[in-house]
């Protein structure tokens, strides 16, 4: 028995079992701690492997036909992936490599199932900027959400330019994406209820997406130390 200063007494095994649930607590939140530090590394290192594994299964045959056994070393198949993007880059610019990719998002665009994966994988591909040009996101600006404000990226400076009339021709197009990118809606709002900002793409999205949770810190202000 242990008596406290109130003159309460207490069993030893309940001052025992409160001591070791402590201890199993403060252990559990080390391991989390360890967790969160290493997880995003460890899965940016796994999928840059796998990423290259799979590019030396998929062009290491082709090489081995090509190049003598005694010349092929592990890694060819990586560096033959890179090469064949870069040319993939390269000939975008050509009118009929563009021409097969417009028959293309057309014959994907019409089969069912595979039109909704195709285009959400491709409108989204469109956000990042490609071949020198850029991105379909212009700018980012807060919005009126109640009495709170939200973020928005500017998609076009008008509804004209999307070929929209009327009341709406003036408006601005703005794209609210969800946290963890479940979704978004594209809104037309009078350009005078937008609050420009200075937060580049990248640094908005990643605020966006993220629900807050790692985004970029306005200029001028340095994180808030925790302690």
């Amino acid at each position: 028995m242990i008596r406290d200063r109130g003159g309460v007494v207490t069993p030893a095994s309940a001052y025992s079992a409160a001591a070791a649930e402590f201890l199993m607590r403060k252990i559990w939140n080390t391991i989390l701690k360890g967790l969160v530090a290493l997880l995003p590394v460890g899965l940016t290192i796994y999928l840059v492997y796998w990423l290259a594994l799979a590019a030396e299964r998929l062009f290491a045959p082709a090489i081995k036909l090509i190049v003598p056994a005694g010349f092929y070393w592990p890694g060819l198949g990586l560096l033959a992936g890179l090469a064949a993007l870069y040319v993939a880059g390269l000939a975008v610019n050509a009118y009929a490599v563009r021409s097969a990719l417009r028959f293309s998002d057309g014959l994907f665009g019409r089969i069912p199932v595979v039109k909704t994966i195709y285009v959400a994988i491709r409108d989204f591909m469109r956000f990042f900027p490609s071949s020198g040009h850029d991105s379909e996101l212009k700018r980012v600006v807060l919005v009126p959400f109640g009495s709170g404000k939200i973020i928005g990226f500017v998609t076009a400076e008008s509804g004209a330019a999307v070929g929209l009339e009327g009341e709406t021709a003036d408006a601005v197009a703005v794209y609210l994406p969800m946290s963890y990118m479940v979704g978004g809606y594209t809104v037309f709002m009078p350009r005078e209820l937008l609050e420009p900002t200075s937060l580049s793409i990248e640094a908005g999205m990643r605020l966006a997406l993220m629900g807050g949770v790692q985004g970029a810190h306005p200029p001028g202000t340095t994180p808030r130390a925790e302690g």
